[in-house]
């Protein structure tokens, strides 16, 4: 069976995603020049957290919904991304609804901004198609149900000039997946290499997770008149060296805004604190 996400849609790992995403969006509109966002594994935008497959893990509950619970400390971007969510609900029969990446990025995008959703399962990409345009109608984006790393070379450059390429791959195949990733890197780079790339990985034993985010810079090859600079953002809820299962998520960001980094430290110990209560066995860490 393919991965689905649904299974997991609104787990700590979603929450740590997403808050990155939407800031990472609202870096880029700092400037007024449009850009394009480009998502390769887009899923089918929005959830149904009451549905079985959901209900199976029930993952959400130590995520989104104690996220939504707790008392938030004053972090714009924790508040951001929790005021989208609570707006994903609104309506009938969203009750339980959760916003994904495609939905969430649509709600942040300007007039000058495009979007383009790739999602490869045909369910999926067809449930993808239909809640976007329902959700919203007149907004600039594509869906395409293709390869979303094949497709990186036929919308790359664009004519904006400016992107946001988010990378989310199951790894079902852990090895090849993670190559996978560091060749989406390099074509990126090698068609737009001042594009920001934002990579979701899992942490399983963080000390295999370390030996590949330091082989990239090395793996990826470059513009010299703009050198990629790397940032992690990481988030894990059980000791990150145990092979079990998802200790643990991060966020590779190529070329970050400017004091993202900052703002990281910020909001991941809140996320921390919340999502991982007492006795807490997890941390965080920006490097």
């Amino acid at each position: 069976m393919k991965y689905r996400h649904a299974f997991h849609a609104g787990n700590f790992a979603d929450v740590h995603k997403h808050v990155t995403l939407l800031a990472l969006l609202r870096a880029l509109a700092r400037k007024e020049k449009g850009f394009l966002v480009l998502d390769t594994h887009a899923g089918r935008g929005r959830y149904d957290l009451a549905a079985a497959d959901a209900r199976k893990g029930d993952e959400s509950r130590s995520g989104i919904e104690r996220l939504l619970a707790a008392p938030i400390a004053d972090v714009p971007e924790i508040h951001d991304y929790l005021e989208l969510v609570r707006r994903s609900r609104k309506g009938p029969h969203a009750r339980h609804a959760y916003p994904g990446s495609p939905w969430l990025a649509l709600q942040v995008l300007r007039q000058q901004d495009r979007a383009v959703f790739v999602e490869t399962q045909p369910s999926e990409h067809a449930a993808l198609d239909a809640s976007l345009r329902a959700a919203t109608p007149s907004a600039r984006f594509v869906s395409e149900c293709a390869d979303g790393y094949a497709r990186l070379a036929h919308w790359l450059p664009n004519v904006e000039r400016r992107a946001l390429v988010l990378v989310d791959p199951p790894y079902e195949e852990s090895r090849s997946d993670f190559d996978a990733v560091v060749a989406a890197i390099a074509t990126v780079l090698r068609r737009l290499p001042t594009a920001v790339l934002a990579l979701w990985y899992p942490i399983k034993d963080e000390r295999d997770t370390g030996a590949w985010l330091e082989r990239i810079p090395a793996r990826v090859p470059h513009d010299a008149a703009h050198p990629p600079t790397f940032l992690c953002s990481e988030l894990w809820l059980r000791p990150p060296d145990n092979r079990v299962g998802l200790n643990g998520s991060g966020m590779l960001i190529v070329n970050p805004p400017w004091q993202i980094d900052t703002r990281m430290r910020e909001w991941l110990p809140v996320l921390h604190a919340t999502l991982d209560p007492a006795p807490a066995r997890g941390g965080w860490r920006v490097r």
